[in-house]
């Protein structure tokens, strides 16, 4: 966030300490970042740039989520779900004082976080970006079984093996100049993240057409972690989506100058 000063900031809610950082002036927008890992890990991965939020006259909120980062969290399975995660994004909002509705940009895990957030408290909400959203629904099983063979591994031998395993498995070929990091979640942690993951989904669809919020998808091709299928089918639910997907590291470059021209509030908004 070249050229604007950051604060950083902490606040208490349900038993933990979350952590973010506030910059620029205006509008407010939050940004609720993915799974295992933190605002510190994304700028280091190098994926979304977000001075042109910035530079378009917008307050952004970044934070790490619950047990991750720098925020604190307990070994709770049902502090991870994203239902319980979008609680923790409503109560950001109380602590920042947002007294009109704000942008939500949420990545995978923040993805299904700002949803469940939004279906919960429309109003709270202006306009969403919703990046590489989670596989969901029909395909959201078979994850849901790895999280919690993954959880049951970490509990029985360690965390190393598996974080080596999974640090070793390749990325999708859109993003593979992007090095992989430890997960952020401490080791004792760890194994309730998972079982909230492997016990959450994407709101039901029947709940996303009833979001009358502008909504942008950013997805990129060829993640099984991230279908298409998913975001495909996100778009067909919410009822004003625009769905860009990228097939290039180059056009996941523009994704910063995307979310800021989306986010700008001089932009008309669609007719509900």
């Amino acid at each position: 966030m070249r050229g604007h000063a950051v604060t950083e900031g902490r606040f208490r809610h349900r038993g933990a300490e979350l952590a973010y950082e506030d910059a620029g002036e205006g509008p407010l927008v939050v940004h609720a970042h993915g799974g295992f890992v933190s605002r510190a890990v994304e700028d280091r991965m190098g994926l979304f740039d977000w001075t042109p939020v910035l530079d378009s006259g917008l307050r952004l909120v970044r934070y790490d989520a619950r047990a991750h980062g720098r925020s604190t969290g307990d070994p709770v399975d049902t502090d991870y779900t994203y239902p319980s995660l979008a609680d923790d994004l409503l109560g950001l909002l109380g602590h920042l004082g947002a007294t009109r509705p704000a942008g939500a940009v949420g990545a995978s895990m923040g993805c299904g976080t700002v949803l469940h957030a939004a279906v919960r408290a429309p109003g709270r909400f202006s306009r969403l970006v919703l990046l590489v959203p989670p596989t969901a629904w029909a395909t959201r099983g078979a994850y849901a079984r790895t999280c919690r063979a993954s959880a049951d591994a970490v509990e029985r031998d360690g965390a190393d093996a598996w974080i080596a395993a999974r640090l070793g498995r390749p990325g999708p070929a859109v993003v593979a100049d992007v090095p992989a990091f430890p997960p952020t979640p401490p080791e004792r942690v760890l194994p309730s993240v998972l079982r909230g993951l492997a016990a959450s989904d994407l709101p039901a669809p029947a709940a996303l057409a009833a979001l009358r919020r502008p909504a942008l998808i950013l997805a990129w091709a060829d993640d099984p972690g991230h279908p298409l299928s998913t975001a495909e089918a996100l778009a067909d639910a919410l009822p004003e989506a625009d769905l860009h997907v990228s097939r290039t590291r180059a056009d996941v470059g523009t994704w910063g100058r995307r979310i800021a021209e989306y986010l700008d509030p001089t932009r008309p908004r669609p007719a509900s």
